[in-house]
């Protein structure tokens, strides 16, 4: 049975060797990967490798930045449920972590993919202002199968696989690659294709969630995506 608040006293040694084997792990491949935006916001929200994060602190540092704070849940949440906690500015994240043996694989979502892979941008406005928008979006169309995978490969290319430039140079922004150090080289590689964020694109890209992604949406700011939004309604309606 997943936990469905998070108890810090419960935390192992196991648990805190977990959270800081993989925050080190990745932080040594980030530096020069990942987006400066990301960077910013990690020390932000206080992030380190030798604790792991309290999620009242963290709600206490990103209420006065952005207003947004954590939602603790056992699994991945329900459709509807994830996209009304986005209204409500509220992030769906688990509070257990894997285990040492599973440091390099998990299935499911763990708190090191959601905590450090989508937490930090949270205390950035643009990029919370479009996440916030995703989710009115889609309670606008939560009865539409259709529209709901739509707005999926939206989050999926953006929020969870998205590359952005910065300085003429690709950065990650992504939480499926920040968190993972396999996929943290494969994005950045040559031999990967990318391809210019488009709503239009986006929405006729099909993509699959078992293996390393085959290719890669670019964005040129984090504005740009909150000022997509109105295009993502527009064209969502078109479609349905």
């Amino acid at each position: 049975m997943r936990p469905t608040e998070q108890i810090y006293s419960n935390y192992t040694e196991e648990d805190f060797l977990v959270w800081k084997t993989l925050f080190n792990r990745q932080m040594q491949m980030l530096q020069s990967t990942v987006s400066e935006e990301y960077l910013q916001a990690l020390a932000k929200v206080k992030f380190s490798a030798d604790r792991i994060p309290h999620f009242e602190e963290v709600d206490e540092l990103l209420k006065p930045l952005t207003g947004w704070s954590i939602q603790v849940v056992p699994n991945i949440s329900p459709q509807k449920t994830f996209f009304e906690l986005l209204t409500k500015k509220k992030f769906t994240a688990t509070c257990w972590l894997r285990t040492l043996e599973q440091l390099d694989f998990l299935e499911e979502p763990d708190m090191f993919h959601d905590v450090f892979g989508h937490i930090p941008l949270l205390s950035n406005k643009a990029y919370c202002d479009f996440f916030h928008g995703i989710g009115e979006i889609a309670m606008e169309h939560i009865d539409s199968p259709k529209a709901i995978e739509l707005l999926g490969r939206i989050y999926w290319f953006t929020v969870e696989f998205g590359l952005i430039w910065e300085k003429g140079d690709l950065k990650i922004y992504g939480a499926g690659i920040i968190s993972s150090h396999g996929e943290t080289e494969h994005s950045i590689s040559n031999e990967t294709p990318k391809f210019d964020f488009d709503v239009a694109t986006i929405f006729h890209t099909d993509y699959r969630t078992d293996i390393m992604q085959d290719r890669y949406c670019v964005v040129d700011s984090f504005h740009q995506l909150y000022d997509s939004l109105p295009e993502i309604r527009n064209l969502l309606s078109k479609e349905t």
